[in-house]
């Protein structure tokens, strides 16, 4: 990769793709990290799954795509977008359009999950961020935005369904995300 300069949003989405590495941007700099593992695809997958059947329409959930926020693009594992903003096949979502941003949190990437993410996602206004923590067992910790930061409303334990209610009302069980 030969590059000079800051980066910009338009450079990130020029390079080209590569299912080894996500690549984002924050602020100016290009953040690379490894493509997730099997166990966070498992649980995407079905925490997907989930969220479709409890949203119905007009939303769209989509897996690994990238949102444009105020300062910067990221890849989200998953988001709950308004359906009118995925009309046209873009490449990228602009966070004015998600209502619920969801981290899978992965080795390789845990402090952007927790820390730096939730941050960018508030600064961005994004109504609802959950994270997903797979140890030692996994759990669900939901948060709404309050006064422009997340406020932790429920966290869902590993063995025990639990209802969410907002953005909509889902029941969910974490243990079954990421099993075999």
């Amino acid at each position: 990769m030969d590059h000079t300069g800051p980066w910009t949003v338009e450079d990130v989405l020029a390079l080209p793709e590569d299912r080894t590495t996500r690549y984002e941007l924050l602020g100016e700099s290009l953040v690379m990290s490894p493509a997730p593992g099997v166990r966070h695809q498992r649980a995407s997958f079905r925490l997907h799954v989930i969220l479709d059947a409890a949203a119905g329409a007009p939303v769209e959930v989509l897996e690994a795509i990238n949102v444009s926020l105020p300062s910067g693009l990221v890849v989200s594992d998953l988001v709950v977008t308004d359906a009118g903003a995925t009309a046209q096949d873009t490449v990228s979502v602009d966070a004015d359009a998600v209502q619920l941003v969801v981290e899978l949190v992965s080795p390789g990437n845990k402090t952007m999950d927790r820390k730096f993410k939730p941050l960018l996602y508030a600064e961005a206004a994004i109504p609802h961020f959950w994270r997903l923590e797979f140890d030692p067992a996994p759990r669900l910790i939901v948060s709404e935005l309050r006064a422009g930061r997340y406020v932790e409303t429920t966290t869902a334990l590993a063995g025990t369904t639990t209802r969410i209610n907002t953005p909509f009302a889902v029941d969910i069980d974490p243990a079954g995300l990421a099993r075999q």
